[in-house]
């Protein structure tokens, strides 16, 4: 008896489009890839896979706008768009482009083979036009690391993650002009980056007058990478000091300002890679700050305060006025050097090393100690204004000191050039360099602040007469051996300032000095 079966009809489809994009969680971006299909299912109408959020939804039909408004054929067919990693939540308008150039792809608008090296990102508008998007340096980094060394984004973008190494970045105003470039239509040449605009010149240091200690702790924090702390009445010149700072930290380097860079493009899509003066963060938060503001989470994480201040510094004013949870928050990022914030979904660890620097008043109203003028605050006031901050907290501050109201008669004194930004900075760039080759490991080096027990006893020497000081002091004192640790990074920062090898005692009676301000806090 015949057999009345059907043979199987084998048809060959075209594979799908796939094209390169990246979305961002915490600080970095993981690769994504788009793929599209136009063997869609008609009456279901296009199909959007991938767990992605509405805007993404909403893409394909600002898409179908921007082809029309552009005057480039609509995409034929009914499509299929599967967004991999599937288990990964996609959010945000980046995928705007890389969708529509995909879409183009799939419809034989544009040879398949152009997106064998492909990336993009960037949102469309209805006009066409590409728009810069948040996180542009995280996500081409992502797209390098897949292997896909050609990227499309907008302009400002692409000005942004020229900076990054391994890629070539075309910058483009419209969707037309991807498509063309695509069609080898029209020529794009690679972004660079914009050329920064000179640096505002730095506060100098000469400017405030007296407060020779305040200062010589400046520079050791600068040098050092020690997290410092002021204390003193209100107009005594603790926030002026800061604002100091950063015209002696010494400028980024590469990889560092990279980071920089990528990080504050997750924030503000328009900052460019316009950074050629390397220059390092300053981060001011108001004491009204949350705690997600200032150490970084959200259902969504994203980066706060301590992430920003990577490899610049953060700089707390009136300290005891910040949020207790927060201020306890601080204490991860500052042993760890990064943050991690758990979430029901996913735990995300970002960056947080920086230069901590804070600044208080000695009691509520300010004026306790003043010489002139009296204390109102009850003792009950003080404890309360006190209670924020705990003892591991403080204890992390390596540099504790007095900044105390000036007599007047200060004010008319000469300024001395041996306190000026441009010669303390010099002071500071020969500690960081002797740092750099004293405490070179296969991790990298560490500056003074930094360094671990074991390393601190190598680079510290072996002067009886040092260690004898030294211990005599920790007695006197009642000091801890959290804070022998601290005296001894403190006189290590103190001889690399002064281009030497060897801790002298002189270095470790000017580090305890520098760690005396905590006497302040049992007031």
């Amino acid at each position: 008896m015949a057999s009345h079966a059907q043979p199987w009809v084998e048809t060959m489809q075209e594979k799908p489009v796939a094209i390169g994009c990246g979305t961002v969680l915490g600080v970095d971006a993981t690769p994504v890839t788009i793929e599209v299909t136009n063997h869609g299912e008609v009456e279901r109408g296009p199909k959007i896979l991938g767990l992605v959020d509405m805007v993404v939804r909403e893409a394909y039909h600002r898409i179908l706008c921007a082809y029309m408004a552009s005057g480039i054929p609509s995409p034929r067919g009914i499509p299929t768009i599967n967004f991999l990693p599937a288990g990964i939540r996609k959010r945000g308008s980046c995928f705007d482009l890389p969708m529509a150039l995909a879409l183009a792809g799939a419809s034989d608008l544009v040879p398949r083979q152009q997106f064998a090296n492909l990336a993009a990102l960037g949102e469309v508008t209805l006009e066409g036009k590409i728009l810069p998007v948040c996180g542009a340096v995280a996500i081409a980094i992502a797209a390098r690391d897949q292997g896909r060394h050609q990227i499309l984004s907008s302009r400002t973008d692409a000005e942004a993650a020229a900076i990054v190494p391994g890629i070539n970045i075309y910058g483009v105003e419209t969707l037309a002009e991807a498509v063309s470039w695509l069609l080898g239509k029209r020529k794009l040449q690679p972004a660079r980056p914009r050329r920064a605009a000179p640096p505002p010149q730095p506060l100098d240091l000469e400017d405030i007058h007296g407060h020779e200690t305040p200062k010589t702790a400046l520079v050791v924090a600068a040098a050092g990478r020690h997290n410092l702390l002021f204390a003193g009445p209100p107009g005594s010149g603790k926030s002026a000091l800061v604002r100091r700072l950063p015209g002696l930290l010494p400028p980024a380097n590469t990889d560092e300002a990279l980071e920089i860079i990528k990080i504050h493009t997750l924030t503000n899509p328009a900052r460019s890679a316009a950074s050629a003066s390397r220059s390092r963060p300053l981060r001011s938060p108001h004491h009204t700050s949350s705690a997600v503001s200032l150490l970084g989470g959200g259902s969504d994480p994203r980066p706060g305060e301590v992430t920003l201040a990577q490899n610049g510094v953060l700089f707390l004013d009136e300290l005891p006025e910040f949020r207790r949870e927060a201020l306890e928050g601080l204490r991860q990022p500052l042993e760890d050097g990064s943050i991690t914030i758990g979430r029901a979904l996913r735990t995300v660890t970002m960056p947080a090393d920086f230069l901590l620097v804070g600044a208080m008043n000695p009691c509520p109203c300010g004026y306790l100690g003043h010489p002139t003028r009296p204390c109102v605050c009850p003792p009950s006031g003080q404890q309360r204004y006190f209670r924020k901050l705990s003892g591991p907290l403080i204890d992390r501050f390596d540099l504790q000191v007095e900044v105390p109201a000036l007599d007047p008669s200060c004010f008319r004194q000469a300024s001395d050039p041996a306190w000026s930004t441009t010669v303390l900075r010099e002071r500071v760039l020969v500690a960081f360099d002797r740092q750099r080759h004293r405490n070179n490991s296969a991790q990298g080096w560490k500056p003074n602040g930094r360094l671990e027990d074991h390393q601190l006893e190598r680079v510290a020497g072996s002067d009886d007469r040092v260690h004898d000081t030294l211990e005599d002091l920790l007695r006197i004192y009642k000091m801890s051996g959290r804070s022998r640790v601290r005296i001894l990074r403190i006189a290590r920062t103190l001889a690399d300032l002064d281009d030497r090898d060897d801790l002298t005692v002189a270095d470790i009676r000017q580090a305890t000095r520098l760690r005396g301000a905590g006497a302040l806090l049992d007031a």
